[in-house]
């Protein structure tokens, strides 16, 4: 017997080294180390130990052999064939130890965070939210849309507790809650009431983000300032007009169009940089002797970040982009259609069409200049949304013809055969492609500010008073 209570085994070796398994054995007289053949059962081996065993006058008696993890071993069937291999540790022992169960909420508990999963889910759950108010708005029954709005309302609450797991997922999904709840509360038939509801689901979801923000730990919450903006943008577009008493097509007008703005301001607020973060070398570097110089002309100025500052930074800006999108997708989306069908004159409608196509080519022109994957594919959703929207109408909606239908149906397919071939060119990479878009991109954003004027009516106002 070895020091620490160890055995060696002399038991015969085999010939070949593959047919053999060495094991440890540990148990009540210490560790044991044995080179068994492979066909051996756990009886034979458990034999062996206890005559080791008996040998030191620790124990007596042939013990039960478990795995590691205390799977008792089959008596009957050889080592090799459970799943025994050489370097595996057996345990001996005179009872069988049973793996303690684990429940499903245990199991939970000691799972790890998943981030990209908690923020699928939380997308699932406010499309979910959204469609559930859609239906309690629409319901006869006030018992239906009053258990709806209470259980939308608990669920906001709840999901803006810094508490438990994934809090910054559920925050963020939060506020759909609440939109979707004040949107089922308030809904009434007909459309010009529509704005006025909207402009309270969206303050609504502005105040439960405010109520996230305040309550989060780390302060960060960058979703959350996206709600808070996105909220008193679409209250303060929707409230004006009514208080006014303005056409509802005027709210849809500033929602289109600032949706549009948004996808260029956006990422200057993402990489905006706080002063504390940055350090200036050349303040951090004067010396007694280079105090007394003057300043020299010309020199540049070496300022660096920190790299874990500029690891949040970039995180931040991440999340703040893709919120935005996110926000300017759900807003086009919405606003387009409502914003073509409420202009009924024919030159209000014109003016809406052209508002739509030239902000779903500027949206669609915006993405190119988006780095994070995420932002560019939602920004080409919220464009592809808006062109969708007006391909519909011009189909299916008022002075709609057969000759139109076929002329709009052939310039659509010029139009994605034509990026289809730049695409396969790589031509949207060239420098060439790239200040055409540039200027693409400004036309369509001009010509979008001038439709606006005409689709909100104020051009047919002008002309009918100077008329």
């Amino acid at each position: 017997m070895h020091e620490k209570g160890d055995f060696v085994s002399d038991v015969a070796m085999p010939s070949s080294a593959d047919a053999t398994i060495a094991v440890s054995i540990h148990g009540p007289a210490g560790v044991l180390d044995l080179v068994v053949p492979a066909g051996a059962t756990s009886v034979d081996v458990a034999r062996e130990y206890a005559r080791q065993a008996e040998a030191a006058g620790v124990v007596s008696g042939i013990p039960l052999l478990q795995t590691a993890l205390g799977e008792r071993l089959n008596a009957t069937v050889p080592l090799a064939e459970v799943g025994v291999q050489s370097g595996d540790v057996l345990v001996a022992t005179t009872g069988v130890h049973r793996p303690r169960k684990v429940t499903l909420l245990e199991a939970a508990k000691d799972a790890p965070e998943t981030p990209a999963l908690a923020s699928m889910v939380a997308s699932v759950a406010s499309l979910a939210a959204a469609l559930a108010g859609w239906y309690a708005a629409r319901a006869g029954e006030d018992t239906v849309r009053t258990v709806t709005v209470g259980i939308l309302l608990a669920c906001a609450l709840v999901g803006a507790l810094p508490l438990g797991r994934h809090t910054r997922q559920r925050a963020a999904a939060a506020p759909a809650f609440a939109a979707a709840a004040a949107f089922a509360a308030l809904h009434e038939p007909g459309l010009h009431l529509l704005p006025a509801i909207l402009g309270a689901a969206g303050i609504a979801a502005a105040v439960v983000a405010g109520i996230g923000r305040a309550l989060s730990v780390d302060g960060g919450d960058e979703i959350g300032t996206v709600w808070i903006a996105a909220g008193l943008t679409v209250f303060a577009c929707c409230a004006l007009p009514a208080l006014m008493g303005w056409d509802a097509r005027v709210a849809w007008t500033l929602l289109v169009l600032g949706s549009m703005m948004a996808a260029r301001f956006a990422p200057s607020l993402a990489i905006d940089v706080p002063d504390e973060v940055l350090l200036d070398l050349d303040r951090l570097a004067v010396t007694a002797w280079s105090a007394r110089d003057s300043q020299r002309k010309g020199r540049r100025g070496r300022i660096v970040v920190a790299a874990d500052a500029m690891e949040r930074l970039v995180h931040r800006a991440s999340r703040i982009v893709t919120g935005a999108s996110a926000a300017i997708l759900v807003t086009v989306v919405v606003a387009s259609p409502l914003l073509l069908r409420s202009a009924t004159i024919d030159l209000d409608r014109i003016g809406a069409r052209c508002l739509v196509f030239f902000a779903g080519c500027s949206l669609l022109l915006a993405a190119r200049s988006y780095r994070h994957a995420a932002a560019r594919a939602l920004l080409r959703l919220a464009g592809l949304g808006a062109l969708v929207s007006l391909a519909v109408h011009l189909v299916v909606g008022p002075g709609a013809s057969h000759l139109d239908t076929f002329f709009y149906v052939v310039v659509a397919l010029g139009v994605v055969a034509l990026a289809a071939a730049i695409a396969t060119g790589r031509g949207w990479r060239s420098v060439w492609w790239s200040r055409r878009a540039e200027v693409a991109e400004a036309l369509c954003g001009s010509l979008a500010f001038a439709s606006a004027v005409v689709a909100a009516g104020v051009f047919r106002r002008l002309w009918e008073m100077t008329s």
